[in-house]
């Protein structure tokens, strides 16, 4: 049975640290303290959990079942311990904080730029980890402050805020031997298509428009990566359905023309999704509002 008891918050931030880092040197240095206390910490910690924790693997350190337990809800909690001690002295002009996000590259080249500038202007000791969103946003309950979503989850736990709307267009190359000035349905279905699928699987939201219609394309190529796809578009003669968002700056990038779907296709908005228990936590208020200023920005490019 784990003596929790004998372990100070220290040695279970640093815990969090060697876990995180799966080295000992490294996870050393981002503590700022010297190799063998470190290694005399997790010595201390593996005795009071009563398991390894990190195990020699083929390419160093890797974490046992029972560290992969621990990781998730100690790293929750030690964020949680801190907001609280912190209460309401979050001022973003001076205050250290790391904002954990979740999102996927469409939202990263999206957002990004706009609330890094925000930050720049604003709170430039406040720093962003972003992480891959999982799509029934689990991961508010295990770390995240927030992530971005086309449909927030129903759960009551959680909180939403529209950002802005989107539509899909389409995107080829700007001197597509094949398509003119507009794209017809028949030129658009005579394409071999690109479809961005971050799940892998599935139909995407083309080929169901497509089937209430008693059609459907040739998908050519399945990708899970929204910015692979325009270097594929700029050097073939595929086709891509994506957000008007993106596809606006794929154009300016990559010497691609947008144009109308010649299927309709139903409009979508991103929502900011957080947890209710950081509803009231002044920073992570602080943050909401930047994000909503950057998703402004994304806005009056003439999204929506």
């Amino acid at each position: 049975m784990a003596d929790l008891d004998a372990l100070s918050l220290r040695q279970l931030r640093s815990l969090l640290v060697i876990l995180e880092e799966g080295n000992v040197s490294r996870a050393a240095r981002r503590l700022g303290v010297s190799q063998p206390a470190l290694s005399q910490t997790l010595r201390l910690v593996r005795e009071a959990v009563g398991d390894p924790l990190l195990i020699p693997g083929a390419r160093g350190l890797v974490r046992t079942p029972r560290a992969d337990s621990i990781l998730e809800p100690l790293r929750r909690h030690l964020v949680d311990l801190d907001r609280t001690l912190s209460g309401a002295a979050f001022d973003p002009a001076t205050t250290r904080r790391t904002f954990t996000l979740g999102m996927g590259d469409a939202g990263a080249l999206t957002l990004l730029p706009p609330l890094l500038t925000v930050l720049r202007d604003e709170a430039p000791r406040v720093d962003l980890d972003v992480r891959p969103a999982s799509a029934d946003s689990t991961d508010l309950e295990a770390g995240l402050d927030v992530t971005f979503l086309v449909r927030p989850p129903p759960v009551p736990a959680f909180r939403a805020r529209r950002l802005f709307d989107d539509r899909f267009v389409c995107v080829v190359r700007r001197d597509h031997p094949q398509v003119g000035a507009t794209l017809d349905l028949e030129t658009f279905l005579a394409l071999p298509h690109i479809l961005i699928s971050p799940q892998g699987e599935g139909p995407g939201v083309v080929d169901l428009a497509l089937a209430a219609v008693g059609r459907e394309r040739r998908v050519a190529l399945r990708i899970r990566y929204f910015l692979a796809a325009p270097f594929v578009i700029a050097a073939s003669d595929m086709v891509l359905t994506l957000p008007e968002s993106l596809a606006r700056t794929f154009a300016a990038t990559h010497g691609l023309r947008v144009l109308e779907p010649p299927v309709e296709l139903a409009p979508f908005a991103t929502h900011l999704v957080w947890h209710e228990r950081y509803e009231d936590d002044p920073g992570h208020r602080w943050l909401r509002e930047a994000v909503v200023k950057a998703a402004r920005k994304v806005a009056s490019r003439g999204v929506g």
